[in-house]
């Protein structure tokens, strides 16, 4: 990753820092799959990505201050946590979902939370973002009683693909 953008132009700058789509999807996977561990990334991507651009992505990602990475011993899973800038392209990924669901085909059980982020709107995003900084970056999230936005996301996840059985 180039340490300036090639112009001042903020969404090439945005571009930049993403990379290309392989980052977007690992961005993706760490978001909505609380995937943190490289095998966890590659084992459970419905992509496929290679482990050679898994683990290129990754250090761009670190690189690009989107993600970080903890320093384990030797022999230890090494864990990637979002940082303030990953967890704020949480709109950028519903703004991205959203124009996937008018534009391109898409599966039922991958579309929903798609749909759920859409409906749900910058209110879902926001507590989406606070629940990721309580995991991420240990920042206590206000007190609510509603329920987490993640647990929302994953259970529409869940009845898509047990819908998708029954029928």
């Amino acid at each position: 990753m180039r340490d300036s953008p090639r112009s001042g132009c903020p969404i090439n700058a945005a571009v930049e820092a993403f990379g290309d789509p392989w980052s977007l999807i690992v961005l993706r996977d760490v978001i909505f799959g609380n995937r943190r561990y490289f095998r966890d990334l590659l084992a459970r991507s419905e992509e496929r990505i290679a482990s050679n651009i898994l683990s290129s992505r990754l250090k761009s990602l670190v690189e690009g201050g989107l993600l970080s990475r903890a320093d384990a011993p030797r022999g230890h899973k090494i864990a990637y946590s979002l940082t303030e800038a990953g967890i704020q392209t949480v709109p950028i990924m519903a703004a991205l979902g959203s124009w996937g669901l008018q534009h391109r085909t898409t599966t039922t059980e991958l579309r929903v939370r798609a749909e759920l982020l859409q409906d749900g709107g910058p209110e879902l995003w926001v507590d989406l973002m606070d629940e990721l900084r309580e995991l991420h970056l240990g920042t206590p999230r206000p007190t609510t009683t509603k329920r987490r936005a993640s647990e929302r996301l994953q259970q529409a996840y869940d009845d898509a693909v047990a819908n998708r059985t029954v029928n």
